[in-house]
C-alpha cells in the first residue's frame, strides 16, 4: 500500500501538469486547487465534521484538551528540530526544556504544565527551514486533506509525514491510529471557526489562499530576519502565535490610553 509520505511526490507533480494550463501568474494551479479545495469540503462536510461534532459531544472537556496537549508535545519535538537546524539555538533550548517539562511533570504531555511556568509554545516546521535557507515557496497549491499550501511547504509535510513524531510510534497501526485521532480532535477544535468562515467568506477558496499566504509570508519574514546563530529572546509575541485569542494578544500590546466624551480638560502638560 502506498503511504502518505509516497503519494504526496506523485500528487505534487500532477499539480504541476495539471496547471500548466492556466493564465493566472498569481495562482498558476488555480484549477487545480479549486477542483481539491472542493474534494476537501465535501469530505470535510460529509464525514470530518459529523464525526469532529460527535466526538466533541461525547468526549468530556479535560480529556479533548489532554489529547491536544499531548499531540502538541509531540510537535513541539518537531519544532525544536527544526529550530536548531535553523540557527535558532534560544528558541531550540527553550523548546527542549518545555518538552522536559511537560513530558515529565505533565503526564507525558497530557498537561501544559511549561507554559503555567512561562515556558512558552515556539511553533515552527520544515518549510519555515527550507524557508530560512533561501528555498522560495513556488506555487500555492492544495493539498488532499492537508489544504492550503505551496510546494515549498507541501514537501515540508511530505517530510513530517515520514519523519515526525507520530510517524515513529510502532506498530505502524498505531501511528494511523494517532494521525486519525490528532485529525478528529484538531478538526473539532475548529468547529466554530469553520462556521464563521462559512459565514464571512464570498468566494472562501480566495479567502483561504489570501488567508493562508499571508500568514505564511510574516512567518517567512521572521524566520529570514533572524541571524544566523540566533542566541537571543524571541519575539514578545511569538507565544500567542498559536491558539491565542484576540484578548490574550491585546494584553501584550500597548494600547493608547481610553479617552472619554465626558473627560475634562488637563493642564497638566503645561509648564
Amino acid at each position: 500500500m502506498m503511504t502518505a509520505a509516497r503519494l504526496l511526490p506523485l500528487l505534487l507533480a500532477l499539480t504541476v501538469l495539471g496547471g500548466c494550463a492556466t493564465h493566472n501568474p498569481q495562482d498558476p494551479l488555480e484549477p487545480y486547487n479549486r477542483a481539491m479545495f472542493t474534494i476537501n469540503d465535501k469530505v470535510d462536510r460529509a464525514v470530518l465534521k459529523p464525526v469532529a461534532t460527535g466526538y466533541k459531544d461525547v468526549t468530556p472537556t479535560p480529556i479533548r484538551h489532554g489529547v491536544t496537549n499531548f499531540f502538541g508535545n509531540l510537535s513541539d519535538v518537531w519544532s525544536m528540530g527544526n529550530d536548531f537546524l535553523q540557527g535558532n539555538v534560544h528558541d531550540g533550548l527553550s523548546t527542549f526544556m518545555r518538552v522536559g517539562v511537560n513530558t515529565v511533570f505533565g503526564l507525558f504531555g497530557t498537561l501544559d504544565i511549561a507554559t503555567e511556568m512561562g515556558i512558552y509554545k515556539h511553533p515552527n516546521d520544515f518549510g519555515l527551514t527550507l524557508a530560512r535557507w533561501g528555498v522560495g515557496s513556488g506555487p500555492y497549491v492544495v493539498l488532499p486533506f492537508f489544504g492550503p499550501s505551496s510546494v515549498r511547504d507541501a514537501t515540508g509535510t511530505g517530510v513530517v509525514l515520514a519523519y515526525g513524531p507520530t510517524a515513529q510510534i510502532q506498530p505502524p497501526s498505531a501511528s494511523y491510529g494517532a494521525v486519525g485521532l490528532n485529525l478528529v480532535n484538531t478538526r473539532a477544535n475548529l468547529l466554530g471557526a469553520s462556521n464563521l468562515f462559512d459565514q464571512i467568506a464570498l468566494d472562501p477558496y480566495v479567502f483561504a489562499r489570501s488567508a493562508y499566504e499571508q500568514r505564511r509570508k510574516s512567518q517567512v519574514e521572521e524566520v529570514r530576519e533572524r541571524p544566523i546563530i540566533d542566541l537571543g529572546p524571541p519575539n514578545p509575541l511569538a507565544k500567542y502565535s498559536h491558539g491565542a485569542d484576540r484578548d490574550s494578544i491585546l494584553d501584550v500590546v500597548p494600547q493608547p490610553p481610553a479617552e472619554t466624551a465626558s473627560a475634562p480638560a488637563t493642564d497638566a502638560a503645561k509648564p
